[in-house]
């Protein structure tokens, strides 16, 4: 099964709980994807789904979204 992350970053309060192998933060300390640049496009790698699930159940303001499909589609 595929998993797809993005980080909404009008709810995310910058804690810093985020895996740091799937996110890291801007300048304001607000999590980003680093996979895709928070597009939502980049498949996470099977590895990773344990950190991206901790990750996801961990975030206070539930920011970190996890799919099973893409969040937005790619146009050429």
């Amino acid at each position: 099964m595929s998993k797809y992350t993005v980080v909404d970053q009008e709810t995310c309060i910058a804690c810093g709980a985020a895996a740091p192998e799937i996110f890291d933060s801007n300048d304001e300390g607000v999590a980003f994807v680093i996979l895709d640049e928070n597009e939502g496009t980049a498949e996470v790698a099977e590895g990773l789904f344990d950190d991206l699930d901790d990750a996801a159940e961990g975030c206070p303001t539930d920011s970190i979204k996890v799919e099973t499909s893409p969040f937005k589609v790619l146009v050429d």
